[in-house]
Formats: C-alpha cells, structure tokens, sequence
C-alpha cells in the first residue's frame, strides 16, 4: 500500500501535478494521468503540462468523499 508524504492540505504546492497527484492519493501515476484527463477534474493544461489548483483538487476530493456542498 502506498503512504502519502503529505500530512495536511497546507503540504501542499499551489499546483499539483501527475505526480503529486498520484503521491497524494496514494495511486499508480497512470491512474493519476488518467484522473487528470477526466472531463470532471479541474485541470489546467500549460503547453504540455497539466496540473490542478490546489483548492480546486481539495474541493473534488470533497465532493468524491462525500465532504462536498
């Protein structure tokens, strides 16, 4: 099982890419590619990259955990 180095949202960088994602949730990084390419998932593509805001990822892990309004 995968352990997530991040103890809190403060931990985290304003944008979270693939990779923070994935170290994040706790997920294979193919799973978090995937996840950022959801039609439902916030996230910015920046030329080549994609990453999501840090409130936007905290608000739609919320909503997918039953904490969202």
């Amino acid at each position: 099982m995968k352990v997530s180095k991040y103890k809190s949202y403060e931990d985290l960088p304003l944008f979270l890419n693939a990779e923070t994602v994935s170290k994040v949730l706790g997920i294979a990084p193919s799973s978090s590619y995937n996840l950022l390419h959801e039609k439902d998932f916030s996230a910015l593509r920046i030329g080549s990259r994609i990453v999501v805001p840090k409130e936007q990822f905290i608000q739609w892990v919320k909503e997918h955990t039953g904490g969202g309004t």
